[in-house]
């Protein structure tokens, strides 16, 4: 048992009873089972991280099987691929199992039960299938072949074997209960006839046994002592026991040992906001060259996670912070991000790279500084690891900073460096903006300044500790290396891309996910290789991707240094709540040119903002018995194209329309009509309100909305 003293999960939980319950501990076995159908993602790790975890705890053997009962959709590419993230995380199986290591064995069970009457041989379509299996509140009813002879069924099911059907003209389903509660134990399917190649047993094989059956199966067959799954497996348990119950024997007649027999627990998976976690989307992501390929470092696959510069450690601490619960939740992608900040900043080394240059002239720096025209300054590597140490930067005449970090005129609390004023050069010195050269079309080239040749950082100097108002980070242009910087991002706008109804995930993809820029990084990152990770300073976490090579320097932004989308988040919400101010405003404003600035100004507001489901919210909220309330939600309906009548509950838009056109506010019931007329699927409900408005209206506004 483990001696650790922090609480345990419910899982941890279990097994200690067991253990406590007089279970061997040399019997404890786990397993983690992916479907090589696909490059597993972040929602994977959690699964890989308890299973291996549990392994650890309790010095316990954990096996990597492949559960390849699909040839259609099933690769090697992908099973290599598995395990190449499997050790990149930090874990290394017992033994490397697959589901078709045991068909033969599977094919020989499924005989037996035929012979034992709990399997036969259907001929029906998959169509005829579904309509008697029934439904959650109707039971199944009986099937035409459901009675076939114990002789014919086994003449057929060999028959299947030997590929002498052609596909979906046959199936092997256990015989159970058609008028079960669980509709899953309805005569599931066992087998189903694929005349495919298999990546391993190759054209041996024209059937392949179903999940449902393989899965536990072979979890005895491997002596798997807890079958850990997600949540929706939950109602499968019955089933699985069930298989289990027709070819369990507690006594091995070989070994003359007590026989485990595996049983299955259930918590919740990984739910991820700002993404999608099925493989089939994300398949269609690859397969429509959306991203590209598996890997691409937008995406939540651990490979894509991998090149983008995530950290094996950062996710493991991520799975170890969000815990096993037993209900379902989602988790905000910004915490990931968190445990990898957490991580990079003690292990990344700081550099500098400026990524949108503009040339600056240090006037009063000398030509010919020891005969070469530039010096070396210390950098500090790494101020979190003392052992660090430092590097030597070349500082020069002419230098690169960013664009942004430059005004020439700057307000108050603009930090940077404008004319007149100082700035510091980080690790060199203290400079001040005095003059800027511009190209015909008023665009500043260079800019020019002077420097305290005292001040230089670390000198100890009094110049040195001057204080200023803002650091800048740099490049020495005549030691600047060029680089290609992938500025990646989100994939999605959406917290929740693919759970809105009568929308397609793709619609809520991040237009700016990848912005790709030429920049300049010091000179110590020239012999760089792909996977080093990086602080570029001032700018966020960067990493060498598989794509640079000496000739080209290419880099990849991991993360910034804060939490981008977060105070976007944050904007946006202040926005829409500022606007109820201008609603208010523009209600009572009499000056109607005046009022009308103001409806410009929300109806931009409103354009502005992309958080669908925000928009969503603030419609839903803002149907209530306020005219001002009423107004901003057909404001947001009307304007935004970001959300449409089909996103909102219908009795929610109902609701709105009734009271709307009720209202005593004429702005109400104009764009409430103007709503309603582009709203086809509702707009003939109201024809009987409408038409008393019209009998009623006095307001010409109105009026000539009803026309």
């Amino acid at each position: 048992m483990s001696t650790e003293d922090k609480s345990l999960h419910f899982i941890e939980q279990i097994i200690e009873d067991s253990l406590t319950s007089g279970f061997p501990q040399d019997k404890l076995r786990f397993r983690f089972p992916p479907e090589p159908n696909g490059y597993l993602h972040i929602g994977h790790a959690k699964s890989i991280c308890l299973n291996f975890g549990l392994g650890l705890r309790y010095n316990a053997p954990v096996n990597l099987r492949f559960d390849d009962t699909n040839p259609a959709k099933e690769e090697q590419e992908y099973v290599d691929a598995i395990k190449e993230d499997l050790q990149w995380l930090g874990f290394q199986w017992a033994e490397e199992r697959y589901a078709s290591d045991y068909f033969q064995q599977l094919y020989d069970w499924a005989v037996e039960m035929i012979k034992k009457g709990k399997a036969y041989v259907d001929s029906q379509s998959s169509e005829e299938m579904a309509a008697q299996k029934g439904t959650p509140t109707q039971p199944g009813v009986d099937g035409p072949y459901r009675n076939r002879s114990i002789e014919e069924n086994l003449s057929l099911f060999e028959a299947m074997k030997n590929g002498d059907f052609p596909e979906g003209s046959h199936v092997l389903r256990a015989k159970i209960d058609m008028k079960s509660t669980n509709m899953l134990m309805r005569d599931p399917l066992m087998y189903r006839i694929l005349h495919r190649h298999h990546h391993r047993t190759g054209n041996d094989w024209k059937i392949y046994p179903m999940y449902d059956y393989a899965h536990g199966e072979s979890d005895y067959i491997e002596q798997i002592s807890h079958s850990i799954c997600t949540l929706e497996f939950v109602m499968h348990r019955e089933l699985y026991n069930w298989f289990l119950d027709q070819i369990y024997t507690e006594l091995d007649s070989v070994s003359n040992t007590i026989k485990v027999r595996p049983n299955q627990y259930e918590f919740a998976r990984l739910n991820l906001n700002y993404t999608v976690m099925s493989k089939r989307k994300l398949l269609q992501l690859v397969q429509e060259n959306i991203v590209n390929g598996w890997d691409d470092p937008r995406m939540p696959t651990i490979s894509g996670l991998r090149r983008r510069g995530y950290t094996a450690n950062s996710i493991r601490k991520f799975c170890e912070t969000i815990g096993v619960a037993k209900r379902e939740n989602v988790i905000d992608v910004s915490l990931l991000e968190f445990c990898l900040r957490e991580d990079l900043n003690k292990t990344a080394p700081r550099v500098m790279a400026v990524l949108d240059p503009v040339k600056v002239v240090i006037t009063n720096y000398p030509l010919d500084l020891e005969g070469s025209g530039e010096e070396l300054l210390d950098a500090e590597n790494n101020q979190e690891d003392e052992s660090a140490g430092y590097r030597k930067v070349p500082f020069s005449r002419e230098i690169y900073i960013e664009r942004e970090d430059f005004l020439e005129e700057a307000p108050a609390k603009f930090f940077r460096l404008s004319l007149g004023r100082e700035v510091r050069l980080k690790n060199a010195y203290i400079i001040k903006g005095e003059s800027v050269v511009k190209d015909a079309g008023g665009n500043i080239t260079e800019i020019h300044v002077t420097y305290d040749s005292d001040s230089r950082s670390g000198s100890g100097s009094e110049a040195s500790q001057r204080k200023v108002a803002g650091t800048l980070h740099w490049v020495s242009i005549e030691h600047a290396v060029p680089a290609e910087v992938r500025m990646y991002d989100r994939l999605f706008i959406d917290e929740a891309p693919d759970s809105h109804k009568e929308k397609n995930f793709l619609e809520f993809m991040n237009s700016n996910s990848l912005h790709i820029v030429k920049g300049f990084v010091e000179p110590s990152l020239a012999t760089v290789k792909p996977g080093d990770k990086f602080q570029f300073q001032r700018m966020g976490y960067f990493n060498v991707d598989k794509d640079s090579t000496n000739e080209k320097l290419v880099f990849n932004r991991t993360v910034g240094l804060k939490d981008a989308w977060e105070e976007k988040g944050k904007k946006e919400e202040n926005l829409l709540m500022s606007m109820q101010k201008e609603i208010n405003k523009f209600v009572k404003e009499k000056d109607d040119a005046v009022a009308n600035v103001t409806l410009d100004a929300i109806i931009e507001t409103i354009k502005s903002i992309d958080n669908f489901s925000l928009i969503c919210q603030t419609i839903i909220k803002n149907v209530k018995n306020d005219n001002n309330a009423l107004l901003f939600s057909n404001l947001i309906l009307h304007f935004s194209d970001k959300v449409n009548f089909k996103d909102i509950d219908s009795e929610v838009l109902t609701k709105l329309y009734s009271m709307s056109l009720k209202s005593q506010m004429p702005a109400v019931r104009v764009f409430a009509i103007r709503n309603l007329k582009n709203d086809a699927e509702n707009f003939n409900d109201f024809n009987s309100q409408l038409s008393e408005l019209r009998q009623s209206e006095k307001n010409e506004k109105v009026l000539e909305e009803l026309k």
